[in-house]
């Protein structure tokens, strides 16, 4: 289930890596490097909510799983 609801935020971090990557792309110079380095990192960030997503799915310990067990 956790990992379900880490796939919202990932898609608006990746949207956003996309429109500075696009932007950084009309620039030149150090902003065009600057533009590209933030932009991966914006996609290793986006990357890893969805690992630990993943990883709460599995291990058991998803609180939204334990919430709707209780209802």
């Amino acid at each position: 289930m956790c990992f379900f609801f880490s796939l919202m935020p990932a898609t608006f971090w990746l949207v956003i890596g996309y429109f500075v990557l696009f932007s950084s792309r009309k620039a030149e110079g150090f902003i065009q490097k600057f533009g590209k380095i933030l932009a991966t990192w914006i996609f290793i960030v986006a990357l890893f909510i969805v690992i630990c997503g993943i990883y709460m799915t599995l291990s058991g310990n998803c609180p939204i799983e334990k919430l709707m067990q209780n209802m």
